[in-house]
């Protein structure tokens, strides 16, 4: 197949990496520290089972794609629309364009954007961006695919791509599931600059999580989506299985990149105002990570400044 990955960091090369490994046709459209490093050397898939280079083509822009049989589009939440603008005039009517984002919006607005059928994926991966063109796997890797009438052979090339792929039929509720996950960790974890194993040993913290779970999932049952009864006990076991993995939000704010906080808690907080449910612990999560990216600009006018 003739791949398209719109978003070339951790997320979109590891996925890249795995389908041009099997043998698809893969372009990288990311930043330029990573296309130029791409473009030199291949893309270094650092895994579990394999680490080497993969040639593999890039550019900063999508104006030099062919039309893709796929997409996946993997940009920050922020750069949805600018992602879907981008491909305007070079999807076929049966190109199959995916979306590997967090939140839970992201798949219609690209939709709203290309004119064109989105299918929302749900990421089940740990991966980094180790240096230019360079993607390294932690763990996971599972997908969740909506339903589609494509589905089901995407999820069988994702598969053979060594991708494990599940269609979920009820795929709002997995959206809204990893939401209410990302609620309750990514904050803290990027504002403590902290992974999830020792976050939960300082007292009080099972309490905030607590509470900015049962204000997301109040959210997502009033938008009609059925949350389980138990999800708070199975948020609550991530930090032992996941002790040293920090939020994105915390590798975010760690490279000095914009946070996607606002299509998080900022996503429950919102809907919670539009549906007249109080939202004050995600909220507070929200304006905290909020001012620790406001510090971080401030501090770095600072340091940028010399006196004449």
């Amino acid at each position: 197949m003739r791949v398209a990955v719109v978003g070339a960091g951790a997320v979109g090369c590891y996925y890249g990496g795995l389908l041009l490994r099997a043998g698809h046709d893969v372009t990288f459209i990311g930043r330029q520290p990573h296309v130029d490093a791409i473009n030199a050397h291949g893309l270094l898939l650092d895994t579990k089972t394999f680490n080497g280079h993969l040639p593999a083509k890039a550019a900063t822009d999508a104006t030099a794609l062919a039309s893709p049989d796929l997409v996946l589009v993997c940009v920050k939440s922020a750069d949805t629309e600018q992602a879907g603008r981008s491909l305007a005039g070079r999807l076929l009517p049966e190109t199959s364009v995916l979306s590997l984002q967090n939140g839970v919006d992201n798949a219609p607005r690209l939709a709203a954007v290309t004119g064109h059928a989105v299918i929302p994926v749900v990421v089940y991966v740990g991966s980094e961006m180790a240096g230019p063109g360079h993607v390294r796997h932690h763990g996971g890797g599972d997908l969740a695919i909506g339903p589609s009438a494509a589905s089901e052979a995407l999820a069988q090339t994702l598969q053979a791509a060594g991708i494990n792929t599940t269609i979920a039929d009820d795929i709002e509720v997995t959206l809204w599931s990893k939401l209410i996950i990302n609620c309750a960790f990514n904050a803290l974890s990027a504002v403590a600059d902290i992974s999830y194993g020792p976050m939960l040993e300082v007292e009080g913290t099972r309490d905030v999580v607590a509470s900015a779970v049962q204000e997301a999932v109040t959210v997502a049952r009033a938008c009609g989506v059925s949350i389980a009864d138990d999800i708070i006990e199975q948020i609550l076991k991530i930090p032992a299985a996941m002790p040293n993995q920090m939020s994105s939000t915390a590798q975010d704010l760690a490279r000095g990149k914009p946070s996607e906080i606002d299509f998080l808690n900022g996503y429950v907080v919102r809907k919670g105002a539009e549906l007249g449910i109080p939202t004050p612990t995600n909220h507070a999560l929200q304006v905290m990570v909020k001012l620790v990216e406001r510090g971080k600009e401030i501090s770095g006018r600072r340091n940028s400044y010399k006196p004449g």
